[in-house]
């Protein structure tokens, strides 16, 4: 990924709780794990997929059945996070790869709203080796395999580990973690689920 890429998903690390902060973008996600090297798991990946839109994102072990919507750069330059208004909900950011293509999706769901718990609430039960889908607009599923899950502290994330592109397909899903900051309102840590193509 060019480096300005990495600048501007250095931005999406406050993406997704569902409380917002004073400038409208979410406060949190819980992000953060895998370096650019592949992941965790080492045997080999799927075949790479043509570029296509994601349309729906399946994860039966935590019951997400979710629809996506595209996250852009808003004019402040952060990436912003989906609408909190829809609980199911999830982003993916479309100036990097799509899932199932070559390299690095990104994926982010808020973990609560203000009134009630999200798409990723549970996205910490996953664990190596759960299996995920993403239904795509070209009519085939990029179906996906776990190989590590983390938290990291929003301040010591490691943007290089989780955004950094990669020769094989592979997704980072990424949400709100830790104790949230009344004061800041904002969490205070990041979970990514890292996993590649089967």
């Amino acid at each position: 990924m060019p480096v300005w890429g990495i600048a501007v998903l250095l931005l999406a690390v406050a993406l997704v709780g569902g409380h917002t902060n004073g400038s409208g973008t979410t406060g949190g996600s819980r992000a953060e794990s895998t370096d650019a090297v592949p992941s965790a798991d080492p045997r080999r990946a799927g075949q790479a997929l043509p570029r296509s839109t994601p349309t729906r994102l399946l994860i039966p072990k935590i019951s997400v059945d979710a629809p996506f919507t595209v996250l852009t750069i808003g004019s402040t330059g952060q990436l912003q996070p989906p609408p909190a208004d829809n609980t199911n909900l999830v982003g993916w950011y479309s100036r990097g790869a799509a899932p199932g293509e070559a390299g690095t999706a990104i994926i982010a769901g808020h973990v609560d709203t203000k009134t009630s718990a999200a798409v990723f609430v549970r996205l910490d039960e996953l664990e190596r080796g759960d299996r995920f889908t993403v239904s795509r607009a070209d009519g085939r599923d990029a179906n996906f395999v776990v190989d590590d899950a983390d938290t990291f502290a929003k301040d010591d994330f490691p943007s290089e580990r989780v955004y950094a592109d990669t020769r094989r397909p592979e997704v980072r899903l990424i949400t709100c973690a830790g104790d949230y900051d009344h004061d800041v309102k904002d969490y205070t840590e990041n979970l990514v689920v890292f996993g590649h193509l089967l």
